[in-house]
């Protein structure tokens, strides 16, 4: 049974690379414009899409610009139901938002599976208050398959310059098993999709002849000391390296 599942994330892999090559290449040649205008990444999301704003931070073979956006009212740690709560109560996505010094040459890449919560639509919207450029995943089917639960009554792809289409069912899991669905799969497809990005934007920058502001593992010969010297690069603007 368990091969069932790795067959159908893979069916969904595929979906995404053949369905949403384009956005994805879209996305990268965003991210790369706003690395050569010396801007920065910051990654955004909630309950278990933290863990993806969390996946391209301070990450061997990540891009060094990234700043996640990280609050533990939105995260699992302090208690699960505070989380679903907090996502899905007006203002305190701005909030957090406002505490950084976000800009407009920067870009926002925002994750929500559901894509209807309070917190990845007020982060959309308040980006395009100030001008920022914004790619989102998350699931159409999911998202088109709900009510929206903010005040707005928006969906986070009605609002976001670039969508990403994870190709995942409403639920999330992909599997059934006697009267239970289990198995999940927006993170594992997530984290595929923004190491896509990633692996676009590496070569745009060799297009170019250049080398991308990228970690490596701390854990290979030198690796603490080219790291050392990419951290105290950008300390100053992304404080939590």
């Amino acid at each position: 049974m368990w091969k069932e599942y790795f067959e159908k994330v893979l069916h969904a892999i595929e979906e995404v690379k053949n369905e949403e090559s384009e956005n994805i290449e879209i996305s990268a040649k965003a991210v790369f414009d706003t690395l050569e205008s010396d801007g920065l990444i910051y990654v955004f999301g909630t309950g278990h899409s933290h863990m993806l704003a969390e996946e391209m931070f301070y990450r061997a073979g990540g891009l060094v610009t990234v700043y996640p956006v990280l609050s533990s009212c939105f995260m699992l740690h302090e208690g699960a139901e505070h989380s679903s709560e907090s996502e899905r109560t007006p203002g305190l996505a701005r909030r957090l938002l406002e505490s950084y010094r976000i800009t407009s040459k920067d870009l926002l890449l925002i994750i929500s599976n559901s894509g209807v919560n309070c917190a990845p639509v007020e982060a959309a919207l308040y980006a395009k208050e100030i001008g920022l450029r914004t790619v989102a995943v998350t699931s159409l089917a999911h998202s088109l398959s709900v009510t929206p639960k903010n005040l707005e009554g928006a969906r986070l792809f009605e609002i976001a310059d670039i969508v990403i289409d994870n190709h995942i069912p409403p639920g999330d899991a992909l599997m059934e098993i006697g009267s239970a669905r289990v198995a999940p799969a927006s993170t594992a497809i997530g984290a595929t999709i923004l190491n896509s990005i990633v692996t676009e934007v590496a070569w745009l920058f060799a297009q170019k002849g250049k080398d991308p502001p990228v970690f490596i593992s701390a854990n290979i010969e030198d690796g603490n000391l080219q790291n050392s010297e990419l951290i105290r690069r950008y300390k100053r603007r992304i404080p939590i390296l």
